[in-house]
């Protein structure tokens, strides 16, 4: 039997907590690793019915720099201190990468998580370096820099202040309040024009939230952290992303609005994006939650990607073409003009960038 088979087999079981309601092995399945520490287990008795744990796995990374030269993404430098997300969104395009390491795009992706806790020292190493050149850094680019594990790891707050310390400007985007924690760090940093933050909600839904991303904060709660992070001085913007047709696309504006009454400057937005492995996991959530749906989701979906799934096209992977998706794309502009989003188009200098403070005093004199 063939990968793509054992994964069409795969059973499929939802429970409370979890977005995925499989394990398809990864497509490397030659390789495909098992076995996580289980001094690591993180419980949550909070959730009812058989869960699968949560383990974290502390990783001492060998580098904590991605680089990209894609043309439609507003950053070439991009820091992930975790690999896989608690927050179990069964959307996220992150997904699949847990197949590279042997793991499933599934229910491994949010219950089998890898922490980077040398990520401070490895960057303070790659900013120190001679041929380093400036340049924004996104934090939290594929994986939630905020979840859960972070709240006792702290690795975010440890590369913050890396980047502080360097006068280094970071854009950082999270579905958690947690980012509220570091506005002791996040606000000298805004004073220098250094920082901006996005809060992603989708949906002001609780319930839907739920089903869509159950572990993540609920969307009252990142409203009012928001709020927290515009009253410190703060920029910050909205992601009501994803956009998922006949699902949450009708809540738009609403979310745009609640964003800017909370004191949201910037808006942006993304149609789903169903690559890889996150298709079969997407439409196995659809037909469970949504079962007299299912089909018009995934025909909208299609006119949005030029009759197929999904279509990595730069430019229009992340808005999609087509009638509906120039629809959306309007009500976009129209909402934004009207809430006075996006009015500041001013991007973040590098200019006052200075390499990190040497770690060794011997070595400051020379």
């Amino acid at each position: 039997m063939s990968a793509r088979d054992q994964r069409s087999t795969a059973p499929i079981h939802f429970v409370k907590g979890r977005g995925a309601g499989s394990n398809t092995i990864s497509r490397f399945d030659s390789w495909t690793r098992d076995g996580i520490d289980p001094e690591n287990e993180v419980d949550d008795d909070s959730l009812e019915g058989p869960l699968p744990k949560t383990t974290v796995t502390e990783q001492q990374a060998r580098s904590i720099i991605s680089r990209n030269d894609s043309p439609d993404i507003p950053f070439d430098q991009s820091i992930n201190p975790f690999l896989g997300c608690e927050h179990g969104c069964v959307y996220c395009y992150a997904r699949p990468t847990h197949a590279y390491i042997g793991l499933s795009p599934g229910l491994d992706f949010e219950t089998k998580i890898f922490a980077k806790v040398n990520a401070a020292q490895l960057l303070r190493s790659e900013l120190g370096k001679r041929s380093y050149v400036p340049s924004l850094i996104a934090l939290g680019a594929n994986t939630d820099p905020y979840q859960p594990a972070e709240r006792r790891l702290a690795i975010t707050r440890s590369v913050l202040e890396v980047l502080s310390e360097c006068n280094a400007p970071v854009g950082i985007t999270t579905k958690s309040s947690l980012v509220t924690r570091d506005i002791d760090i996040l606000g000298p940093m805004a004073a220098k024009g250094l920082v901006r933050v996005f809060i992603s909600i989708g949906t002001l839904d609780h319930d839907l939230a739920r089903k869509l991303e159950p572990r993540a904060n609920s969307p009252a709660r990142r409203m009012e952290a928001i709020q927290e992070l515009s009253e410190a001085g703060i920029p910050v913007g909205v992601f009501t992303s994803p956009l998922i047709p006949a699902i949450n696309d009708r809540e738009m504006e609403r979310v745009l609005e609640a964003a800017a009454s909370a004191g949201a400057r910037y808006a942006g937005y993304v149609v789903l994006r169903l690559p890889l492995e996150v298709r079969d996991l997407f439409v196995e959530w659809l037909e469970q939650h949504f079962p007299l749906r299912a089909k018009h989701v995934m025909s909208l979906v299609q006119q949005m990607r030029q009759g197929r799934d999904y279509d990595s096209k730069f430019g229009t992977r992340m808005k999609g073409t087509g009638v509906y998706s120039d629809l959306i794309a309007q009500r976009f502009r129209v909402a934004t003009a009207r809430l006075g989003l996006n009015t500041d188009r001013a991007g973040m200098s590098t200019q006052l960038f200075r390499p990190p403070t040497a770690s060794d005093p011997q070595s400051e004199l020379f």
